[in-house]
C-alpha cells in the first residue's frame, strides 16, 4: 500500500463549552457529507500552520490556539481529480467559548469551488439524529467520538476514528 498517493490533511474539531460543534457541508458528485473544517496541507506546510490558514480561509478564525491531536482517520477513496488515492485527516482540538457566526476569508464562489456549501452548528443529540435519519457525517461514528470527548476529555493519544 505503500504506493498509494495519500493526501495529508488537517481538521478542527471546533467545539464550545456545552459540546456543540462547527460542521461544513460539503458536496460531491456521489454524496453530501457533513465534516470537519479544514483541509489538505500545502507544500511546506505542518498540521498546525495548515490549521491556522483553513480555520480563517473557512471560518474567519485568526490566530487560534490550536489544542492536541485527538483523532486520526484514514480514507482510501479516488479523489474526483483523480490526483489523490485516499486522505489521511489529522484532526485538533479547537475550543471556543461560544457558538459565534463563522465569516470565511474566501468568497461562497470560492468556497463552493471546494464544493463546500455551508456550515453550521450541531450539538451531539442533532447529529445523532441526523445520522439515524441516514445524513452522512465524516467521520461516520461523529456523535459517537464527540460523546467520548464531552465524557472524558481529550484522549492521551489521538483515537482512530474508522471511516
Amino acid at each position: 500500500m505503500s504506493s498509494l498517493r495519500i493526501r495529508q490533511a488537517v481538521r478542527a474539531v471546533l467545539t464550545t463549552p456545552d459540546h456543540s460543534i462547527l460542521l461544513v457541508r460539503f458536496e460531491f458528485p456521489t454524496a453530501t457529507v457533513w465534516a470537519l473544517p479544514g483541509g489538505g496541507l500545502d507544500p511546506g506546510e505542518d498540521h498546525v500552520t495548515a490549521l491556522h490558514r483553513e480555520l480563517h480561509e473557512e471560518v474567519g478564525l485568526l490566530d487560534m490556539a490550536i489544542g492536541p491531536h485527538v483523532w486520526t482517520r484514514e480514507q482510501i477513496i479516488e479523489f474526483i481529480d483523480g490526483d489523490w488515492d485516499g486522505q489521511r485527516d489529522q484532526y485538533h482540538h479547537v475550543p471556543v467559548p461560544a457558538r459565534f457566526e463563522p465569516t470565511p476569508a474566501l468568497s461562497w464562489e470560492q468556497l463552493r469551488d471546494e464544493r463546500l456549501h455551508e456550515i453550521r452548528w450541531w450539538n451531539i443529540d442533532e447529529i445523532d439524529a441526523a445520522t439515524s435519519d441516514g445524513v452522512r457525517f465524516a467521520p461516520g461514528r461523529l456523535g459517537a467520538l464527540m460523546r467520548l470527548l464531552a465524557a472524558q476529555g481529550v484522549p492521551d493519544a489521538p483515537i482512530d476514528t474508522g471511516v
